[in-house]
């Protein structure tokens, strides 16, 4: 792959010069950033302006699971752009209901109707909306180290500090800890122990805030942005039947997870559990055109079906980028792209992550499945010391900061987090391309190797 910059340097001082002017960026102090101008991308690369090319290790935000342009999945977008560009959503069009149809074909149990969003915050908004409508009941349980969207109820139902300065404290929302064995909050030494005793509080949640009360349990399968953490054997069955019990509605939410990433067309195809309703977006075309969407159960969907669902978005089910979702979703079948995941995930990714632990003292622990991989980096294997504090900004993020400034620097561009790197190319990706991001990542280490307590 031979990088192609447009027009040279000036034509990169141009794009950034407008950005800097006009463009207000999501989750930034606006004085303190200094994007990328980028010129373009094919695959799993982009490369910038003067011609300097990047292994893209994030996926954009962990959303281009068939890698950058892929061709099917383009000329889709221009086809459907000649023919029906757009076109308003109570009227049946056929990209939109390809888009479903595949979709509830993959979808785990009766989740065979689709609420088409515009990403996967809004279909946050509205899967609680439905279960609140569902149940009569006001609240939502949701987990520490977790992540769900940046519109106002959707950060109230995260779990880390991006909430913080929007938690109105009025939002329905109750908070409880998650199953994690490496931090675990039970004193927990075995992942047996650490799924009872997370069932067990779960349990005493519910019990405390009033089973009557709790309209959903929402969990991120897999949690992705706050550290990759797959759940033990047995924790989202528990999790089911805590919501059985109760009369409680069980949400997944599969907007980073879904689509490939884990190796299955969904991560609950990993745990066997079928959920009330299932959030997705990112993977379910790659990005192309933003698409986000509630898969709901037949129950849930009956109890819509002569009392008005009072919600809706200009642009559910958008033809542009339902169009994008039938050609990524086919892409994916026809090229194998989620057994690619599976494959690379098994026999490239995880042995070669491990590997590293083995030579960096600064790697903790290693955790992930698929195309969806973290490493924890530390201060000190033996205390598990975060390599930066919670939450770290400024002088205090320094080491992280000088990881991935020496990840760039070898052409890898990685998906950085408090203090871990996640691996998340797309799932596309060949196995020559994780090997030469491998061996970039390998080198990145040892600047984050400088900040440990090493003898």
């Amino acid at each position: 792959m031979t990088a192609q910059p447009n027009a040279g340097a000036g034509a990169g001082a141009t794009v950034k010069a407008a950005d800097r002017a006009h463009v207000f960026h999501s989750w930034s102090a606006q004085e303190l950033i200094d994007p990328l101008a980028v010129a373009g991308a094919q695959g799993s690369y982009f490369w910038d302006y003067e011609g300097r090319r990047y292994l893209d290790f994030t996926s954009g935000l962990v959303f281009t699971n068939v890698g950058h342009q892929h061709p099917k999945v383009v000329a889709a977008i221009q086809e459907q752009a000649g023919r029906m560009a757009t076109f308003a959503p109570a009227f049946a069009v056929e990209a939109r209901s390809e888009a479903a149809r595949l979709i509830a074909e993959r979808t785990p149990g009766d989740l065979d109707k689709v609420f088409f969003t515009n990403g996967g915050a809004d279909a946050v908004e509205h899967a609680l909306r439905m279960a609140r409508l569902h149940t009569g009941r006001p609240k939502v349980l949701s987990a520490y180290r977790s992540y769900h969207g940046g519109t106002q109820q959707a950060v109230n139902l995260t779990g880390d500090p991006r909430r913080w300065a929007s938690d109105s404290g009025t939002a329905g929302v109750v908070h409880f800890w998650a199953p994690f064995l490496y931090r675990s909050r039970f004193y927990a030494e075995t992942q047996e122990q650490e799924c009872a005793r997370a069932l067990e509080h779960l349990e005493t949640t519910i019990a405390f805030e009033g089973p009557s009360t709790i309209a959903a349990i929402v969990l991120e399968t897999i949690p992705g942005t706050a550290g990759i953490m797959p759940p033990p054997p047995g924790y989202l069955a528990g999790v089911r039947e805590l919501c059985d019990r109760h009369g409680i509605v069980f949400v997944l939410d599969e907007v980073m997870a879904g689509f490939g990433r884990t190796g299955t067309w969904f991560a609950a195809d990993l745990y066997d559990v079928v959920p009330d309703l299932m959030t997705f977006a990112k993977g379910v075309n790659s990005g192309y055109v933003p698409l986000g969407g509630v898969a709901i159960s037949g129950a849930i969907a009956d109890t819509f079906g002569r009392r008005p669902y009072p919600g809706g978005l200009t642009y559910s089910g958008h033809p542009l980028a339902c169009a994008a979702a039938v050609a990524t979703i086919n892409a994916m079948a026809e090229e194998g792209i989620v057994e690619n995941a599976a494959r690379l995930g098994e026999s490239v990714v995880g042995p070669a992550l491990h590997a590293l632990a083995q030579r960096h003292p600064s790697v903790g622990e290693v955790r992930g499945v698929g195309m969806f991989w973290a490493l924890e980096l530390v201060r000190n294997r033996e205390t598990r010391e975060p390599l930066v504090p919670y939450n770290a900004a400024g002088e205090a993020n320094a080491p992280m900061a000088a990881f991935a400034a020496a990840a760039k620097a070898n052409g890898l561009w990685p998906f950085v987090n408090m203090n871990r790197t996640h691996v998340v190319p797309p799932c596309t990706v060949s196995e020559a391309e994780l090997k030469e991001g491998l061996t970039a990542l390998d080198s990145a280490l040892s600047a984050a190797d400088e900040f440990t307590d090493r003898p």
